[in-house]
């Protein structure tokens, strides 16, 4: 993946540039076709410091609309799965998606819009610099671990990927659709509430480097 330049910024060591910074980069973007269907770009919200950095696959209709991700129903029933199972607030974490624009039809991300998009993600978690993240759904869970197993086999169980501590899960959207999938998210998010508390020990196998290139 190119290294997204920041101006002003030699070396952009990690939490060296800020969130603005990387706003600013992005600009009115254009370097999808994205771009033309869109009605906001969605780049992110939360403490920019946060222990916490949830990554999901793209905005919706909803997030679309309003420039913030995760306000619809899957939104509202992640607020729910953090302030219930891991015991932590919205306004407490960060949450991005890996696209900054709503595909048509919420279809998958495909993969020139990836490659275009996921530098601008990889420096808002260097910016941040969270203990753990959090990673919703495939696209998010194959960019951070850089691998292509399913996430129905990764979830449930912590990753290392260099300095972050990585906690792959279903979804919320998914869990709407699917019912059954809702004590998984339950589980996964009591999980992240004990690593949050140091409950639990880390014992999960390192997988790739993901956004940890090039960092110190």
């Amino acid at each position: 993946m190119p290294m997204l330049k920041i101006p002003g910024h030699e070396h952009q060591r990690a939490r060296e540039v800020t969130l603005q910074e990387i706003r600013d980069v992005l600009g009115d973007c254009h370097l999808c076709g994205l771009s033309r269907t869109r009605t906001n770009i969605v780049f992110g919200v939360g403490d920019p410091h946060a222990r916490v950095v949830l990554v999901g696959e793209a905005p919706g209709a909803n997030e679309d609309l309003q420039g913030e991700p995760f306000v619809g129903a899957a939104g509202q029933l992640l607020n729910r799965m953090l302030v219930e199972h891991a015991g932590v607030a919205r306004k407490d974490v960060y949450i991005a998606n890996v696209l900054k624009c709503r595909p048509p039809g919420n279809r998958a991300p495909a993969p020139d819009e990836t490659m275009a998009c996921s530098p601008f993600l990889r420096e808002q978690i260097r910016s941040i610099w969270p203990d753990v993240i959090v990673t919703m759904g495939n696209p998010a869970t194959h960019f951070v671990l850089q691998t292509e197993v399913g996430i129905t086999r990764l979830r449930g169980h912590v990753h290392r990927a260099g300095h972050f501590i990585v906690l792959p899960t279903y979804h919320p959207a998914a869990v709407l659709r699917d019912s059954l999938k809702l004590p998984d998210l339950e589980y996964d998010f009591d999980l992240l509430g004990k690593l949050l508390r140091g409950e639990t020990d880390v014992e999960g196998p390192t997988t790739g480097d993901g956004t940890t290139n090039g960092g110190h």
